[in-house]
C-alpha cells in the first residue's frame, strides 16, 4: 500500500541514565545515542519495514542535521518527494532522558521551523496517488483544509494521531477515518483512563465517528469500534525495558498496517500493543525485525 505521513522529523539526542536526577543534581550518563526521530518518520520507518510504500511530506532546513535525517529516511526507502526544504531555520531537536530505575523518558525539545503548511500539501501531494494518508494533529488551522481537501478521494483512508492538546483540535474529530490518540492528551482532557477518553469522543462525535484508538503504556490499549464496543488489548510484558521513545509511533504504525490489510478493530489493536512491546525491548525503531 502507499502511504504518505504528514508531520515532523526531529534529530533526537538520548541520555541514558541510572535513575532520573533531582532538580540542580549531577549524574553521569551511562550511554547516549543521536539518531533519527518525529511522530510522523517513526511511523513511516515502521510502516516501510512492514512492506509499504511510504512517502513523508515535512519540513527540512539546510544544515548537516537535516543531511543526516534525509540520509537515514533514505536508507529506509522513504520517498522525500514531498520534503518542502527551507533556508532558515534550525531542524528540530529533542533532548531525552531515559531512566533505568523506571523505564521512563523526558524530552525537552527545541523547534525553530514552520509546520507543514496546507498550501504545499495542496500543490504537492496527489491523494490519488496514495491509499492512505496519515496526519500527527499539530496546527488545527492547516489540518483542517488539509483533511477537507481529501473529502470524496475514492479508495483513501485517512488517520490522524492526537498526541498533545491544541486549541480547536476537537473540531476535526469527524473528518478522519481513523483517530489514534496518546495518554497524554486523555490526561490533559481530564481522562484518567483510556475507556472514558474514547467514551467521551465517541458521544461527542455521534454515531457518524471514526475508529477510536488509545495506548496507555503498561495497561495496554483501547479501541471503540463504529458499533460502540469498546474493546481492550494488553500490554506486552517484558523482563526489562530498554527503550520507550517512540513506542507510541510504533502502536500507530502496526495499528495502520493491521487495518490496511483489512483486520479488524481488535486485531489491529492487539498488533498494535505486541509491536509497541516488542520495540520496547530494543534501541530504536530503524531496526525492528532484526
Amino acid at each position: 500500500m502507499k502511504i504518505v505521513a504528514v508531520g515532523i522529523a526531529t534529530l533526537d539526542v538520548i541520555n541514558r541514565v541510572e535513575r532520573y536526577p533531582a532538580e540542580d543534581s549531577e549524574v553521569r550518563v551511562l550511554s547516549q545515542r543521536r539518531c533519527r526521530g518525529g511522530n510522523a518518520t517513526n511511523t513511516l520507518t515502521v510502516l516501510s519495514q512492514l512492506g509499504h510504500d511510504c512517502a513523508w511530506a515535512g519540513v527540512l532546513p539546510q544544515g548537516p542535521d537535516a543531511a543526516y535525517i534525509e540520509e537515514v529516511l533514505s536508507g529506509q526507502q522513504i520517498d522525500l518527494r514531498h520534503v518542502r526544504r527551507l533556508t532558515s531555520g534550525k531542524l528540530p531537536t529533542s533532548y531525552i532522558t531515559l531512566s533505568d530505575e523506571s523505564g521512563s523518558r523526558t524530552i525537552m525539545h527545541l523547534r525553530d521551523l514552520p509546520e507543514y503548511r496546507a498550501e504545499w500539501f495542496l500543490e504537492g501531494v496527489d491523494p490519488e496517488e496514495f491509499q492512505w494518508i496519515h496526519f500527527e494533529g499539530r496546527d488545527p488551522d492547516e489540518l483542517e483544509v488539509m483533511l477537507s481537501s481529501l473529502s470524496g478521494v475514492d479508495g483513501l483512508r485517512v488517520s490522524v494521531e492526537i498526541e498533545k492538546p491544541r486549541s480547536g483540535i476537537e473540531a476535526l474529530f469527524h473528518l478522519p477515518e481513523v483517530l489514534l490518540f496518546s495518554r497524554h492528551y486523555a490526561l490533559s482532557a481530564g481522562c484518567d483512563n483510556a475507556q472514558s477518553l474514547l467514551k467521551g469522543v465517541a458521544q461527542q462525535l455521534g454515531e457518524q465517528r471514526p475508529l477510536l484508538f488509545c495506548a496507555w503504556g503498561d495497561k495496554g490499549a483501547w479501541a471503540l469500534d463504529r458499533h460502540g464496543e469498546l474493546l481492550h488489548a494488553p500490554a506486552v510484558r517484558l523482563t526489562s525495558i530498554v527503550d520507550t521513545v517512540a513506542a507510541g509511533d510504533v502502536f500507530n504504525a502496526a495499528v495502520i498496517h493491521a487495518l490496511a490489510q483489512g483486520e479488524s478493530p481488535m486485531a489491529a489493536l492487539v498488533q498494535g500493543c505486541q509491536l509497541a512491546g516488542l520495540k520496547c525491548g530494543m534501541e530504536g525503531v530503524e531496526d525492528i525485525f532484526r
